[in-house]
């Protein structure tokens, strides 16, 4: 499995792709009109102020309450992930042999599991930056690479890319994340694959299930 720094590393990304001319924004929400007009880089960048707003106003998000920090992720990043997408890539060939069942434990726990983590490195974020280079994509691109440098956290600077596909629910969606040069998705096939030649799909559901709890029960 990817190790926990290095999908920390993911998280305080997402949570700080902000440029400095795009934080001056209305209090209410935009519209689903609004929303599709965005471009890949614009909505990473709406999505990661009303983040990083929620956690700056509140004391007990800092602190790390589970309750207000999942509720924080399920709002605001949820709806702009493709989480079906990124689970049958990494479980790759072998999600075509999986029942419709199975199918879906696999999302659901690969979603928790995820999320989780994601929910984890949500207080972490301080005084992050982030440069968005130049695109390489073409505006009729339905799918595209945004790609960044996160700065900041008393670390070196880390590469950070992130793949989106053209939404017809919400403009664009994330479907993978490319951290130090490693894609998420290509990272977790490789553990996934060792797992299901162990247990079967039912092994990996198991196993992603199993993490999910012990997490749970730290909490």
């Amino acid at each position: 499995m990817m190790q926990k720094k290095t999908l920390a590393a993911v998280c305080a990304g997402l949570l700080t792709l902000c440029a400095p001319t795009l934080h001056a924004q209305t209090a209410s929400a935009p519209t689903a009109a609004a929303v599709s007009a965005q471009t890949p880089d614009q909505l990473i960048n709406r999505l990661s102020n009303e983040l990083l707003d929620a956690v700056r106003a509140d004391k007990s998000i800092q602190t790390g309450d589970t309750k207000k920090v999942h509720a924080l992720v399920d709002e605001k990043v949820v709806p702009y992930v493709s989480f079906q997408r990124m689970t049958s890539a990494a479980v790759g060939r072998y999600w075509r042999q999986a029942t419709p069942e199975q199918q879906a434990g696999l999302e659901s726990e690969f979603k928790t599991l995820l999320m989780r983590t994601y929910a984890g490195a949500l207080a972490q974020v301080k005084d992050q930056t982030v440069t968005i280079k130049p695109s390489r994509n073409l505006p009729t691109d339905e799918e595209q690479i945004v790609r960044t440098e996160v700065r900041g956290g008393g670390g070196d600077p880390v590469q950070l890319d992130y793949r989106v596909e053209k939404s017809p629910t919400v403009g664009w969606k994330i479907y993978d994340v490319n951290v130090l040069g490693v894609w998420l998705v290509e990272n977790y096939r490789n553990s996934f694959a060792q797992e299901i030649s162990k247990g079967g799909i039912d092994g990996l559901i198991a196993k992603l299930s199993e993490r999910n709890q012990a997490a749970a029960a730290r909490k």
